[in-house]
């Protein structure tokens, strides 16, 4: 494996890890810095394309945590695990990995992020995510049957 690779994985790694910190505390501004300008975030409720419509469903989703509210969590912290990155050239990867989502109620939804990258300007950027969610705890924050 060459230093160019190794540098790529790494900086893959910390693009997810960024994503779940920035995102659980509420700081999308961060979170839209790493997506490509047209990037596209596919949800099982739908697609949002470009880094517009990518904020408008973190708002949306924002909506649905905060204190002080039976219907709402408290914090909301993502877990990934199982992370496998492809680097399929010097500006293009691809992974997949297994999240799992708790609140202050526990265990509340749980899936898998199948991602593209590409690198822009020597930085890799989320270029596709797909997120699917495997199983959910009723009525919970990640239950879209829930209002």
């Amino acid at each position: 494996m060459e230093h160019w690779e190794l540098d790529a994985r790494e900086q893959i790694r910390d693009l997810v890890a960024r994503y779940n910190a920035n995102g659980d505390s509420g700081r999308f501004a961060p979170v839209l810095e790493l997506f490509t300008t047209d990037a596209v975030m596919h949800i099982p409720s739908g697609s949002h394309r470009g880094r517009d419509a990518i904020e408008a469903m973190f708002a949306a989703a924002a909506t649905k945590t905060g204190s002080g509210d039976t219907a709402r969590a408290a914090f909301i912290r993502h877990f990934t695990a199982t992370l496998q990155i492809d680097v399929t050239s010097g500006d293009t990867a691809t992974s997949r990995c297994y999240y799992q989502v708790l609140t202050d109620r526990g265990l509340d939804h749980w899936g898998r992020y199948l991602d593209r990258y590409r690198c822009v300007d020597g930085r890799w950027l989320f270029a596709e995510r797909t997120v699917t969610t495997d199983g959910v705890v009723p009525g919970g924050w990640g239950d879209q049957s829930a209002p």
